[in-house]
């Protein structure tokens, strides 16, 4: 079967772009109306039961990615009795996954209430709130989940986008009467509940009608069920890490620290959420061009890729970094109100752990683009447990600040200079590390004290907040640029970095 892979390309990115933006608006306003209409532990609630079903979620890391690897070929050779095959073997995966999600799930109902920390709202049923959270997990894999995994694997993603895209603005819609007219949490969860079932049951539809002649009957050979399954078992490793980096920090703040406390993190976290969203369609531009690179090119043409690339984003790291610091108070204080900000020796946490995070996922994205996931397994691995441990062994005498050092020193300390090792043992000549290290270092020093002039000088202005929040925009962006000017200006390398930017972002428009 041939897939006309430029056309659904961009069908993919605009829907997929659309729905991104509208998961990027609407949580903003749900959350300024949660704090107003609810209370600040009901949005700390809200945070802690995400945070407990993503970790469920666990289970699913890797299925779906081998399945739809697994798909190619048979796709390609039209073997549509091996596709029906892997759809009955998907079937049962994801069934046994929901199982295992509702087993697990009401097991640790006896222990919900040690993971808050202090009081919860008196008229709140914390064990129905918890049950209906599950049941919408549970039945996001039982509905004909392995469904969409036909159309993962014939890039037609934008199916998906599509009607999640039209039921999720439903929900949102009527998510906002349900918080100011009824002011009732219970209505708000039973319409995401509801939404969760839409979009699944519309989407087996679709994809019923536009492939009926797959369903699920037939047996794969042994080998080829072995073979799937250590490649899940590889894929589960490699993405581990992110979940454990991004969402024990909520669980440990919960029980540690309570609900308001958690509930304050979260705001100041959902921007670099937001953030990092961009970052990443950046990223997924690149990839496949770094992947067929590694193939063609020399070692010596990809290194100075990875040296020009580096550069690009650290740079951006920067700009990104200096105006998160001097941007962040002004907007909270805008967004949810004074009495809801941090101090601001929260703020160079966040702003830090940004850069980090940032950084990371730089030299990630070649780990990614090589497909050296066996050799680099036990990285994520080992440093989703550090940053777990330095959580647990921190938190009770540092709060906030022990949660947020700990994700940052599992990314400097274990992530990153382990990263190096793999790249430059596996993909580019080991003679290049020491030189790369101290480029790397040298971005990091410009991108400090580039953070440094830049709140140094909007300092000394004290307007009122939209004018500070303005005005420090204008004064971060500035500066941090003249400062990477300053240092790169005249480097051949970072003339071609601007350049490759602008190639990658003309491509994307012209896809």
């Amino acid at each position: 079967m041939k897939i006309e892979r430029t056309k659904n390309a961009v069908r993919n990115i605009a829907f997929d772009g659309m729905l991104k933006m509208l998961n990027l608006i609407f949580p903003f306003i749900l959350r300024s109306i949660m704090l107003n209409c609810l209370g600040v532990q009901y949005l700390g609630l809200n945070g802690l039961f995400r945070s407990v079903f993503y970790f469920l979620n666990l289970a699913e890391l890797g299925v779906g990615s081998a399945m739809v690897f697994s798909m190619y070929k048979p796709i390609v050779e039209d073997d549509t009795e091996s596709i029906c095959a892997m759809l009955g073997l998907y079937r049962t995966f994801y069934r046994a996954i929901g199982l295992f999600i509702a087993v697990i799930g009401l097991g640790l109902t006896p222990f919900l209430r040690k993971l808050i920390s202090g009081d919860i709202p008196p008229d709140m049923n914390l064990y129905v709130l918890y049950f209906m959270n599950l049941g919408s997990t549970v039945l996001t894999y039982w509905l004909f989940a392995y469904k969409r995994s036909l159309l993962d694997a014939h890039q037609r993603t934008d199916i998906v986008s599509k009607i999640s895209l039209g039921i999720q603005l439903v929900e949102y819609v009527l998510k906002i009467p349900a918080l100011i007219i009824f002011r009732s949490y219970y209505i708000f969860l039973a319409i995401h509940l509801l939404a969760q079932i839409a979009i699944n049951i519309l989407t087996a539809v679709r994809v019923t009608q536009m492939y009926p002649q797959y369903t699920p009957r037939g047996h794969l050979p042994k080998e080829k069920v072995l073979d799937i399954v250590r490649r899940v078992r590889d894929l589960f490793t490699s993405k581990f890490s992110s979940v454990v980096l991004n969402f024990s920090d909520t669980l440990v703040i919960s029980a540690f620290m309570g609900l308001t406390a958690l509930a304050l993190y979260q705001n100041y976290y959902c921007v670099i959420a937001a953030l990092r969203t961009f970052m990443d369609v950046i990223i997924m531009a690149c990839i496949a061009g770094i992947g067929n690179s590694l193939i063609t090119e020399s070692e010596e043409k990809n290194y100075y890729d990875l040296i020009r690339i580096t550069m690009l984003f650290g740079w951006m790291m920067g700009v990104g970094s200096a105006m998160l610091l001097c941007l962040y108070q002004p907007f909270m204080q805008i967004w949810m109100g004074e009495e809801s900000m941090l101090a601001f020796n929260y703020v160079i946490c966040f702003a830090i752990y940004f850069y980090a995070m940032g950084m990371n996922k730089i030299i990630n994205m070649f780990k990614d683009a090589a497909g050296i996931w066996r050799k680099d397994r036990l990285r994520p691995l080992t440093a989703a447990l550090v940053n777990l441990g330095l959580n647990l062994a921190t938190v009770q005498w540092l709060g906030l600040y022990g949660v947020l050092l700990s994700s940052v020193i599992s990314i400097v300390a274990v992530q990153i200079p382990w990263l190096f090792h793999n790249l430059f043992q596996e993909v580019f000549p080991r003679k290049y590390l020491g030189e790369y290290v101290r480029f790397f270092c040298g971005l990091v020093a410009v991108a400090l004290l580039s953070c440094a002039g830049a709140w140094l000088l909007c300092s000394f202005f004290h307007p009122d907040v939209w004018a500070a929040l303005v005005l420090n925009a204008c004064v971060s962006f500035l500066v941090t640029n003249l400062f990477f000017f300053a240092f790169y200006g005249r480097n051949k390398l970072f003339k071609e970095s601007i350049r490759q930017f602008k190639h990658v972002l003309l491509r994307r428009k012209t896809a």
